[in-house]
C-alpha cells in the first residue's frame, strides 16, 4: 500500500470504512490505499469481510460509514452524505471492474456479445468497434475461436476468462477479482490465473480476494490479512507470507506453509 508515485495520492484509498447489518459488523473501520499498478491482495478466513469490502469498493453493498477516493471522484457515507445514484452511480461503476466467484455471464449471449455489451450499452459504442475490441480481449485471455460460443457450451474456466474479458471492455481504471477460482474445478484453476498474472505484469491495479496463497505470493506487491472484519496484518506479500507477525496470521497460514515445505522444502 503505497503512494502513486513520488508525493502523489494512491490510486484508491478507503478510509475507516465500516459496513454494518443491522446491528452485525461485517467491515470494521478498514483504511487502505493502493497505487496504480499494483496488486494488493486480501486473504483471511471466510466471513472475515473480504468480499464485503470489495463489494463496497464497487458500490454493490453501500458502506455504512467512512470515504472511498478512486482516483480524482471521493465518496463519503454516512451522516449526512448523499450516496450516489443513477447515471452518477454508473459512471462510477464503470471506471471499476468486478469479478465474481460465479461467472454472471448472459446466458442468451455468446461470448462476443457478452464482451460487447458493456461497451455498447454504457458507453454507446459503435457495434462494429465493440465488436473489434471483445475480440481482442477474448484473444487476450486465450479465448480465440470461442467468439460464437455461449456460456453453457463453455468449460467453467474459459467462462470466467470470458468475464474477465467484459470487465476489461469497460476500459477500467481498477479490476476487483472476488474469489474467482472458488467455483473451478482444480484443473481449471490455472488458466484463469495465468490470465490474471498477466494482467499484474501488464500494470493493471487490481484488488484480488483469493484463497490461493501460492498465487497471492506470485503476484502480489501487498498482502493484508483480515479478521473478524479488520485488517490484522498488512505489508509486502513476501514478509506478510513468509514471516507473519500476527498471531492469526501465522495460524491462517501454518497449513499452506506445511504443504509447500513438502512438495519443495520451503519458501
Amino acid at each position: 500500500m503505497t503512494s502513486d508515485g513520488a508525493g502523489h495520492r494512491p490510486m484508491i484509498e478507503v478510509t475507516d470504512l465500516v459496513k454494518n447489518y443491522g446491528a452485525v459488523p461485517a467491515v470494521r473501520g478498514v483504511s487502505l490505499g493502493v497505487a496504480r499498478g499494483e496488486v494488493v491482495v486480501l486473504i483471511g478466513p471466510s466471513g472475515c469481510g473480504k468480499s464485503t469490502l470489495l463489494r463496497c469498493v464497487h458500490l454493490l453493498e453501500e458502506p455504512t460509514s467512512g470515504t472511498i477516493r478512486v482516483g480524482a471522484q471521493q465518496i463519503s457515507f454516512g451522516g449526512s452524505a448523499k450516496p450516489l445514484t443513477g447515471r452518477m452511480l454508473a459512471a462510477y461503476r464503470s471506471r471499476i471492474g468486478m469479478v465474481f466467484q460465479h461467472f454472471e455471464l448472459f446466458p442468451h449471449m455468446t461470448a462476443l456479445q457478452n464482451v460487447m455489451e458493456g461497451p455498447v450499452t454504457v458507453k454507446r459504442m459503435d457495434r462494429r468497434a465493440a465488436a473489434e475490441l471483445a475480440r481482442g480481449l477474448l484473444a487476450k485471455v486465450g479465448l480465440a475461436g470461442k467468439e460464437e460460443s455461449y456460456p453453457a457450451q463453455l468449460s467453467g474456466g474459459q467462462a470466467q476468462r470470458v468475464a474477465i474479458a467484459r470487465a476489461l471492455a469497460m476500459a477500467p481504471e481498477v479490476m476487483l477479482f472476488d474469489e474467482v477460482t472458488s467455483a473451478l474445478d482444480p484443473e481449471l484453476v490455472g488458466e484463469v490465473l495465468a490470465v490474471m498474472r498477466q494482467l499484474g505484469e501488464d500494470g493493471t491495479t487490481m484488488i484480488v480476494v483469493t484463497h490461493e496463497i501460492a498465487f497471492a505470493r506470485d503476484i502480489a506487491d501487498h498482502v493484508l490479512f483480515m479478521d473478524a472484519g479488520a485488517i490484522a496484518e498488512h505489508g509486502p506479500a513476501h514478509e506478510v507470507l513468509v514471516r507473519p507477525t500476527n498471531p492469526r496470521t501465522r495460524a491462517f497460514l501454518s497449513r499452506f506453509h506445511r504443504a509447500a515445505a513438502r512438495r519443495s522444502g520451503g519458501w
